[in-house]
């Protein structure tokens, strides 16, 4: 009796846990993966699928120095397989994606991200909106810390340049 006890307090304290995550980061990652991706609705659908994986494997997903980074790799790698199997599918049923972002006061830099390779946005939003160091974009995205310093400047350049 007592083993199933201890059973259900740690299934209990797990889940309390995933929820205080869940409902202090999906707004944030939500966010990023929208700029990203150019869809709020895509990336409502692709952090709900990110964030029951993490649920999944909560214990482990908890232990992460950064698992809101990961959460986002997950949601962004989820939405760009969504999009290459619709382009895969039928190229001229692909949307037309873009998002408005009310904390960005300036379309035109809103437009000068969308212009950016996906590899190069992944980068600037999880930088500059989800305020990662360079060494927890390069943990969440998975690549070395050089690639994001690299795809970095270039972004910002390629932004500068489109913003002149």
């Amino acid at each position: 009796m007592k083993m199933r006890r201890k059973k259900k307090d740690s299934e209990n304290l797990t889940v309390r846990s995933f929820e205080g995550f869940y409902r202090g980061s999906w707004s944030e990652i939500h966010r990023a993966v929208s700029l990203v991706v150019g869809s709020a609705d895509l990336a409502s659908e692709a952090v709900d699928e990110a964030m029951v994986r993490a649920f999944e494997q909560w214990d482990e997903v908890s232990r992460f120095s950064n698992p809101e980074g990961w959460v986002y790799r997950v949601a962004v790698n989820w939405a760009r397989s969504w999009l290459r199997r619709l382009r895969f599918r039928s190229p001229s049923e692909v949307p037309d994606l873009a998002v408005e972002d009310p904390e960005m006061t300036d379309p035109r830099i809103l437009r000068a991200m969308q212009q950016l390779p996906l590899a190069y946005r992944e980068v600037v939003v999880a930088r500059l909106v989800l305020d990662l160091s360079e060494a927890e974009v390069a943990e969440a995205l998975g690549v070395p810390k050089g690639t994001v310093k690299s795809r970095l400047h270039r972004a910002l350049n390629s932004m500068k340049e489109d913003l002149e």
